[in-house]
């Protein structure tokens, strides 16, 4: 996974930024990376391919907030203290986010919208190469699907954004409609399904395969509540027979077990000094003054740290795993101190992620582990979700929600259709079990949103800022006043 991402990216950066400073500097450059061939030779437009994927996966910074945290600090899962991210959370946590908030622009804005000027840049400049028909539309529809992803987050995050179908576009781009935002990113995919290899096949470990059009597909027609074509898609998906459940839940997202069978896409990360690409969650994760968990025996490490900043989980969300369940073996209740103390956690909405376990070779802040985007159990519970909404409560959406829960340790107690009397006591228990299933995944905010109870729940809590509006981020203030037709979102 690393390698497409990491290998590269820096040549490509810097044929973009190659210019004749002074005369004497301005030597002949023999490599087909000149700027004249970069986009002419089939080196130049991988190298255009990559650092789009980097865009796409945000690989400018340490990668907790902009992929993990801002997708979960509104929810009922977690919450945070301290520390200089400190002050961007607390607009996320209490709803008073504000168009000038930097990481809207930096961390959700800027990097998918670079990542859409290079798949753009490809499609302009395929044809110059001499390649096979098919070869051209596997380019192209990696490029296709790359935009597609960058605009599903920036719709998810935003709503309709502009859409810039080439770098010629005008630099003023009013926002389209839904359905033409829909229809854009819906037809990028479906043209990446169709000349995508299958996966396994692709050229290397991370680049876009018919697996992940599948599975981008499904999740964006359940974002969208499209309930028939989810089930078509994840039947397709299914039908590969490619992908299947990790047989350990607890072991699934440690960094020695990667690229592993329900890994369908994911936001690479690896372990080096500059944290340009890492995962850096689990800095937040360790309480301060850790030392060791006495559950798991794990030992910290000389070589990991612990940021000030702390990401903290909500007792209330904890306490709703049943006794057996294993998914919540991932997280951490009590922690024995450097000065031999056991500290609790429980009871104080303090328990502690360590879905992300800590990566054995990590350098300082920066750990190789990498973030799943969607997993195969996503794709089961999303077609369970999917059949409960056309028909109600059926065998065959417990089926899909039992297979999860088996992985899980809770084969003694499958769901039953008895338990389930209505669509929505069965929606309700779905809400539940995808918490279970994949907190600290950056699926929770879509998935209340989604459910209708993302600013009740807020409420809830206490949270008098939780207005209906709020389940649109506010478009950066910086894009705002870079192209004067964008339009700001309603309430903000």
């Amino acid at each position: 996974m690393k390698t497409i991402y990491i290998k590269n990216l820096i040549v490509v950066m810097l044929a973009f930024n190659m210019t004749s400073c002074v005369d004497m500097l301005d030597e002949p450059v023999y490599s087909q990376l000149a700027p004249d061939n970069l986009l002419t030779t089939e080196e130049g437009i991988k190298n255009v391919l990559y650092s789009a994927y980097a865009h796409t996966a945000n690989m400018s910074g340490a990668s907790s907030k902009a992929v993990i945290a801002m997708e979960e600090w509104q929810t009922d899962l977690m919450w945070q203290t301290g520390g200089g991210e400190n002050g961007t959370a607390v607009q996320f946590i209490n709803f008073t986010l504000d168009p000038g908030l930097g990481i809207l622009f930096s961390d959700l804005w800027a990097p998918n919208y670079r990542a859409i000027r290079n798949a753009n840049i490809i499609l302009e400049n395929i044809n110059n190469l001499k390649l096979s028909d098919q070869k051209k539309n596997e380019y192209s529809a990696e490029a296709r699907f790359i935009r597609a992803i960058s605009y599903i987050k920036l719709y998810n995050s935003f709503g309709p954004v502009p859409i810039r179908r080439s770098t010629t576009d005008e630099l003023e781009v009013s926002r389209p409609s839904i359905d033409e935002m829909k229809l854009f990113i819906e037809e990028d995919l479906l043209f990446g399904l169709n000349f995508l290899p299958q996966p396994g096949s692709e050229d290397e470990f991370g680049r876009a395969n018919k697996g992940a059009a599948l599975a981008f597909l499904s999740k964006f027609y359940l974002q969208e509540k499209n309930w028939q074509k989810v089930v078509d898609y994840t039947n397709q998906l299914v039908a590969l027979g490619y992908y299947s459940l990790y047989p350990v839940y607890q072991q699934m997202f440690k960094v020695e077990n990667e690229r592993n069978s329900e890994m369908i896409w994911v936001r690479p990360a690896y372990a080096d000094a500059t944290r340009s690409s890492a995962n850096d969650w689990m800095n937040g994760a360790f309480p301060v003054g850790f030392q060791k968990d006495p559950v798991s025996g794990l030992e910290f490490q000389s070589n990991w740290v612990v940021f000030a900043s702390e990401y903290r989980m909500r007792d209330q969300f904890y306490n709703t795993f049943s006794e057996d369940d294993k998914r919540k073996d991932l997280i951490i209740t009590s922690f024995i101190n450097k000065a031999g103390d056991t500290i609790q956690l429980l009871g104080d909405d303090n328990t502690r992620s360590f879905k992300y376990w800590p990566d054995p070779n990590a350098i300082q802040q920066a750990h190789g582990t990498d973030i799943p985007v969607i997993r195969y159990a996503d794709i089961l519970l999303a077609k369970a979700e999917a059949l409960n909404e056309i028909s109600g409560p059926n065998e065959e959406a417990l089926n899909l929600i039992n297979q999860v829960r088996e992985r899980a340790g809770l084969n003694d107690s499958p769901l039953a259709l008895s338990n389930f009397p209505s669509k929505e006591s069965l929606r309700e228990h779905i809400l539940k079990e995808r918490g279970w299933e994949f907190y600290s995944e950056a699926t929770r905010r879509l998935d209340m949103i989604r459910m209708g109870v993302l600013i009740s729940d807020a409420q809830k809590r206490g949270i008098s800022n939780a207005q209906g509006f709020r389940t649109l981020l506010p478009i950066p203030q910086q894009a705002i006043d870079s192209n004067p037709v964008l339009i700001q979102n309603e309430g903000y």
